[in-house]
């Protein structure tokens, strides 16, 4: 049994929640390590659902904060236990979810511990599957179970954003474009009709679009639509008489799911389109007065989110919120995962200055 200290610098409990394992699924040792470390603390009501860890401040303050991380990492590929490292002239601490986002979740954990009196009140959530099936979701899970525990006026997801605020975010859909052919002799092509081929004018379509930025709310999203499989073939001397094309939309969100499908649907005219997987965007509600006060803490200038994050989960509860959590995005999921130490201790800094309201 593995415990975490929250009197410890971040950086450390980064580098302790790290080593405690918990890709998707095995969640539960970190769990039960973070529900032990807030357990003492009698301003905190501490809440569990699965491994999902939830706690709260009920000071009667006029406005609520929530702020959450995922505790699951994908799969670990020989980049455990973490070790520090120096690149650049900055140091680094390296190993599996150091970026994505044990860091984020450190810096919240040791917040949650010594802000005993904060200006506003303060929901701190700790959630697991993240990394896998949006059904699996902690935070989904949450707020289908226990929405109240999800309320407040503001949120901050710890997503990796190198320091930085990434506002809301862009929306995803990810549709499957079906052919039909006739299936012949390839030595006799001529008596059937090539499914493969039939995707030329899609993949022509796809090749040319041009992809819109769209202003939302005083940030620009930048949309992406791509190709990002394809599908068909029977044998190597039979023309197909059946292929699939999957197709990605990355949508700004002044759209909503069903916006983007009909754009898509009148885009790939004639085709047989299907819907496999949509989720909304989220706009970035940088125009609440507790989100200029945190860009004014952190010291920040918000720039769009062009992934699908967690974010999205409170905009469709009539939550603005923002990420902000220390490492490189780019080294999510990477084999050399690892965040600058620096980015963990201006997180911590620009949080504590805002939720003590200084």
């Amino acid at each position: 049994m593995r415990d975490l200290d929250p009197a410890a610098t971040s950086v450390e409990l980064t580098r302790r929640m790290c080593d405690i394992q918990s890709v998707s699924g095995g969640e539960r040792e970190l769990a039960d390590a973070i529900e032990r470390a807030l357990a003492p603390f009698a301003h905190l009501e501490v809440l569990r659902d699965g491994d999902a860890i939830v706690a709260r401040t009920n000071l009667g303050r006029g406005s609520r904060v929530v702020i959450a991380g995922h505790i699951d990492t994908v799969p670990v590929n020989e980049n455990l236990p973490t070790r520090f490292e120096e690149h650049d002239g900055r140091d680094y601490l390296w190993g599996r979810g150091t970026v994505d986002m044990k860091a984020g979740c450190a810096v919240h954990l040791k917040l949650a511990a010594e802000l005993v009196s904060p200006a506003v009140d303060v929901t701190w959530i700790w959630y697991d599957h993240e990394e896998v099936s949006a059904a699996l979701n902690g935070l989904g899970r949450l707020a289908d179970r226990h929405p109240e525990l999800l309320h407040g006026d503001f949120a901050v997801l710890g997503e990796p954003t190198a320091a930085e605020v990434e506002g809301g975010c862009n929306g995803t859909l990810r549709v499957i474009l079906r052919t039909r052919g006739v299936r012949a002799h390839s030595a006799r092509a001529w008596v059937g009709r090539n499914a493969i081929h039939g995707l030329a004018d899609a993949l022509r379509l796809l090749a040319e679009y041009e992809p819109a930025s769209v202003e939302v709310d005083g940030l620009v999203y930048r949309e992406s639509l791509s190709a990002v499989g394809i599908a068909g073939g029977i044998a190597g001397n039979v023309v197909p008489d059946a292929a699939e094309l999957a197709i990605n939309y990355r949508f700004a969100p002044d759209k909503s799911a069903r916006d983007a499908e009909q754009h898509l649907r009148e885009l790939f005219q004639g085709y047989d389109l299907t819907v496999d997987d949509a989720a909304e965007g989220a706009r970035p509600g940088l125009d609440h007065p507790l989100a200029e006060r945190f860009l004014a803490a952190v010291n920040a200038t918000a720039k769009p989110k062009y992934g699908w994050t967690d974010v999205a989960r409170f905009s469709a509860l009539g939550i603005p919120a923002v990420n902000y959590g220390p490492g490189d995005p780019l080294k999510a999921h990477a084999d050399d995962e690892r965040v600058a130490v620096d980015e963990i201790v201006s997180c911590e800094r620009g949080l504590r200055t805002w939720l003590s309201g200084s």
